[in-house]
């Protein structure tokens, strides 16, 4: 069988039921929900999934459990082999989506990103996509096995920063911080959703609502995208992306690669770390 090549990190549904059973493709959902709105991704995806996909946990199962902030970075090792357990080879090819469209399945193509393999893509439109194109659908429990894979995890130190970066970040005119969040929250007009986390945004930050470079579920397009971040950021500066704890941060990482920006990471423990902080400035 020929080789199978991602045209994109974003790819159509169109052309994920052309390549379907390539023998290196992966399929994984991601679908994650907000806490307050009381569904499970994992009980969805054993209910209603593209066929052969595998449930990617990276909320309760593939994180850092020994952190008290929400779904944060595993280590390497469990990483690794966590991947290996869904049966990811270092030659798979990973199409990754999740149930609303494009919301929590960027969070896990970053984080593969961040573990040094780049052979992943998200599904533009996820499963309201797939379903509306007519394509198959699979429920219940899987009976296939899997066969445990050869992943190997390479950590990206730069992909991922800490708080103490984004600190700096604050003062350097030479990187921009974008925090996702609705600007509501992002005024700290809106309390946030966590207890005990102050509202309002980082000295200095840009608000851009991940709303606004979606349309209809699905990504807008390359030249659209560029238009919205070259407003905010020059290509040639080092961007920091934060949201409430880390997931549609990612959201806008996929759009800015989308629209060619290179020197990228994802602050792990946004707002849910930094309005928590007592020691860390706040702006409203």
């Amino acid at each position: 069988m020929s080789q199978l090549i991602l045209p994109s990190v974003l790819v159509t549904t169109d052309w994920l039921h052309q390549q379907y059973h390539h023998e290196n493709l992966i399929l994984l959902d991601a679908s994650w929900h907000m806490p307050n709105v009381n569904r499970d991704g994992k009980l969805e995806w054993a209910n209603e999934r593209l066929p052969g996909a595998v449930f990617f946990d990276f909320d309760r199962v593939i994180c850092d459990h020994n952190s008290d902030l929400p779904h944060m970075m595993p280590s390497e090792i469990v990483f690794q082999q966590s991947a290996q357990i869904l049966g990811i080879n270092q030659d798979s090819v990973i199409v990754v989506y999740d149930s609303l469209g494009i919301f929590s399945s960027p969070r896990v193509w970053w984080m593969f990103k961040t573990m040094g393999f780049d052979n992943i893509a998200v599904l533009d439109g996820g499963l309201p996509a797939w379903k509306a194109a007519g394509f198959a659908i699979e429920s219940g429990s899987k009976s296939k096995a899997i066969i445990p894979g050869d992943f190997i995890a390479h950590y990206q130190s730069g992909l991922i920063c800490a708080a103490d970066a984004v600190l700096s970040a604050t003062s350097n005119s030479e990187q921009t911080i974008i925090d996702a969040r609705s600007s509501e929250r992002f005024l700290g007009q809106l309390a946030e959703p966590r207890a005990g986390v102050r509202s309002g945004h980082m000295p200095n930050a840009k608000n851009l609502p991940v709303a606004d470079i979606l349309q209809d579920l699905k990504m807008k397009n390359a030249y659209q995208l560029a238009l919205i971040f070259e407003a905010i950021a020059p290509k040639k500066q080092r961007v920091i992306f934060s949201c409430g704890s880390g997931v549609t941060a990612c959201i806008l990482v996929l759009g800015a690669t989308l629209a060619g920006y290179k020197d990228l990471s994802v602050y792990d423990g946004s707002w849910s770390e930094w309005g928590s902080r007592d020691d860390l400035p706040v702006v409203k």
